[in-house]
């Protein structure tokens, strides 16, 4: 017997299902909220030198500040004043001149910065002066964060693998909410780095384990819907979070914000079951009967002579060596070895791609808010595509396809002109925002595909392996990008090269499409687990 024929008579997507998939609503829209976070808190406003130093004997008194500034900050060719230069003393003569005189001795600031605060009341750099030559500071926080997001897709990967899905879950929950708030309140630039780390950490465990949950918990036919469907949450944070960023113009407050809902998370762990699959994977079976004896109940299914101790104990997925399983369990046998290989570098494209394109794309000429709530919006419409994708053409078909239509909008791009005096630009656009949804659609079909893939036992140790894999190609997006340097068309070349040769690994990997999943190592290396 196995699980799926327990699945498929208790109602493999019941009530049971859904409010599985709405209790993770919450906690998955903090996810994006916080993944993109930088955007927002890290923004460098438009600056100045404070030159107040230079008012010597109230020499300012009868200027206006315009006139304050003309004679204090030397202008650059467009006008603006310098952002990291004042002049070493006034220089009144150039209220006489309509021109910029050159050659006058200038110093670095000497007594801190004026920021434009019209659209941003604070901001990280306005926090700590994170400008001229520490501008690059802000920036690094979101590295130092997805630093944090691998390490913790290892950590939470073994350790739910290991104890459980369920009270892994409230422990990343816990820790996710009080280093996000703890962050809001840090007094120092270090400590907001550490305080990132450790949030990207433990909000990883969040990502992995809803996931994994959702799955493990439906029926082969409705696998896609459960994770699809419930990946909405994600663009739904990602609106969410241009609406947040709008309303809530200081970044202390918006942390907060934006980590609150937590809290809700938390006080509906409760409710969450644990997966039946794992506790019989580590032969914890009357355990495994009770949460199988809620979800019967709770579709309002009559529990069989199945639902006994001795009838669970022969389902096949049953791990009676009682062992305990690893990361290295992903490369001791062939066909694990192969899938860990190719599965991994599927990941590093697919994340590489997504923040290549993302960081790259050519705005619509909109404020940041617009820009980021009409990028977030263009995402629901390319999972719904892939949702019926998946049930149509398959998983493998499905990921190969959106990554080699990705590199195609790219390289298509490279050949037409920018800017928006180009008779072409709006072309441009379109082709740009069809190669980013496409890349979000490989990125939902990844977590399905890559779930679908590896046996119960390890499981999350394998998507902890590729998150880990994907946060490293995420990592190397922003240097891709700064080899535009060298040369202009690089980065595209590169990410296109990536996406293409993704693409066509992913074609190495066997079907999934209304297979049962597979719960132990020799599901995989036997060939029961067939191609569909």
């Amino acid at each position: 017997m196995k699980f799926d024929d327990i699945l498929e008579e208790i109602n493999g997507l019941g009530p049971f299902q859904i409010t599985l998939l709405l209790l993770f609503c919450i906690p998955r829209i903090v996810l994006p909220c916080h993944f993109l976070l930088n955007n927002f808190i890290a923004v460098l406003p438009p600056h100045h030198c404070d030159f107040s130093s230079l008012d010597s004997g109230g020499l300012f008194r009868n200027l206006t500040q315009e006139q304050r500034l003309t004679v204090s900050i030397p202008a650059r060719e467009n006008g603006a004043p310098e952002a990291c230069e004042m002049f070493a003393v006034p220089q009144v003569q150039l209220l006489a001149n309509t021109t910029n005189i050159t050659g006058l001795p200038t110093v670095p600031c000497q007594s801190g910065w004026i920021y434009d605060n019209s659209s941003f009341t604070s901001s990280l750099a306005m926090e700590w002066d994170l400008v001229c030559d520490r501008k690059s500071l802000p920036k690094m926080t979101a590295t130092v964060f997805f630093l944090g997001v691998m390490l913790g897709a290892i950590a939470f990967g073994y350790l739910s693998d290991k104890y459980g899905r369920k009270s892994v879950l409230l422990v990343s929950y816990v820790l996710s909410t009080v280093m996000g708030f703890a962050s809001a309140f840090a007094n120092s630039y270090v400590l907001f780095s550490v305080l990132r780390f450790f949030t990207g950490f433990s909000l990883t465990g969040i990502s992995l384990i809803s996931i994994v949950l959702c799955v493990e918990w439906v029926d082969t036919p409705h696998r896609s819907f459960m994770g699809v469907i419930g990946s909405l949450s994600w663009s739904l944070g990602n609106m969410l979070l241009a609406v947040f960023a709008y309303l809530v113009d200081d970044w202390r407050m918006l942390i907060l914000t934006v980590t609150s809902p937590l809290g809700l998370a938390i006080l509906t762990w409760r409710w969450i079951p644990e997966s039946a699959r794992w506790l019989l994977a580590n032969g914890r079976v009357e355990r495994a009967q009770f949460y199988l004896g809620k979800c019967a109940k709770f579709n309002k299914r009559q529990a069989s002579s199945k639902f006994k101790s001795e009838a669970l104990s022969n389902i096949e997925l049953l791990n009676k060596q009682d062992k305990n399983y690893s990361y290295l369990d992903l490369i001791k046998t062939p066909e694990l070895r192969k899938r860990t290989l190719l599965t991994g570098i599927v990941w590093y494209g697919v994340a590489l791609t997504y923040y290549g394109i993302s960081l790259n794309i050519i705005g619509f000429g909109l404020n940041m808010y617009l820009t980021q709530f009409i990028y977030a919006a263009i995402e629901v419409p390319a999972k719904l595509m892939v949702y019926f994708l998946l049930r149509v053409i398959g998983r493998k078909t499905c990921q190969a396809g959106t990554l080699l239509v990705t590199g195609t909008c790219i390289a298509i791009n490279i050949f037409l002109p920018k800017g928006c005096k180009s008779d072409l630009w709006h072309l441009r656009s379109v082709v740009a925002i069809i190669g980013k949804g496409f890349s979000e659609a490989s990125f939902t079909t990844a977590f399905l595909f890559t779930s679908e893939l590896y046996p119960t036992v390890i499981r999350q140790n394998a998507l902890g392996y590729n998150n880990f894999m994907s946060r490293l190609g995420v990592s190397m997006a922003p240097l891709v990008l700064l080899l535009e340097d060298l040369w202009s068309l690089l980065p595209q070349i590169i990410i296109c090269s990536v996406a293409i040769f993704c693409g066509i690994s992913c074609l190495l990997l066997p079907e999934t499409r209304n297979a049962s999943l597979p719960e132990s190592i020799d599901d995989i290396e036997r060939p029961r687990f067939v191609d569909v």
